[in-house]
């Protein structure tokens, strides 16, 4: 399992090679990358994103990943797991963050992956502010993220308690 919260991005590439690095059981290998996006492209409208800023609680943050990992390790046979998640200010076009799972067959890389993704989205001590023209706003959790993480039988309500 590798962890690591950074501000410098990070080679998919590279990653997923480390994650397969000496090991000849593995049969698949799933990889998210998340995107800063600007939700207005080329328009200087309300909700054009020119920055967006995380933060995050170094130590907790980490702890709370390695809970999600094995978490996802229960419930699929994994044969490895990366989760690299960026924090301070990013540009739309910045990867955000990674997570890639190694496993012997498709189907438990693939759920795992998007287990983890849900997870991530909703339960790890991240705070994001997003920048437009309007000034600087922290971004509140949403329901549909709580809703995805309710699929997996997991309960979520950070979209009403604001968290995000």
């Amino acid at each position: 399992m590798t962890i690591r919260i950074q501000t410098e991005g990070f080679d998919l590439g590279a990653e997923v090679q480390a994650l397969r690095a000496g090991r000849l059981d593995v049969g698949a290998v799933a990889s998210f990358v998340g995107v800063c996006r600007d939700h207005h492209p080329g328009q200087c409208a309300p909700g054009h994103v020119q920055a967006m800023e995380l933060e995050h609680y170094p130590g907790m943050t980490e702890r709370a990943i390695a809970q999600m990992v094995e978490q996802a390790q229960q419930r699929w046979p994994l044969l490895g797991v990366t989760v690299i998640h960026r924090v301070g200010a990013l540009l739309p076009g910045d990867d955000i963050v990674l997570v890639a799972v190694a496993s012997s067959h498709r189907g438990a890389a693939f759920a795992a992956c998007e287990f983890l993704m849900d997870y991530l989205k909703t339960q790890a001590p991240f705070w994001k502010k997003e920048t437009t023209p309007q000034g600087g706003q922290w971004v509140d959790a949403r329901e549909s993220d709580d809703a995805a993480l309710r699929r997996w039988g997991v309960a979520s309500d950070n979209a009403q308690s604001g968290q995000t």
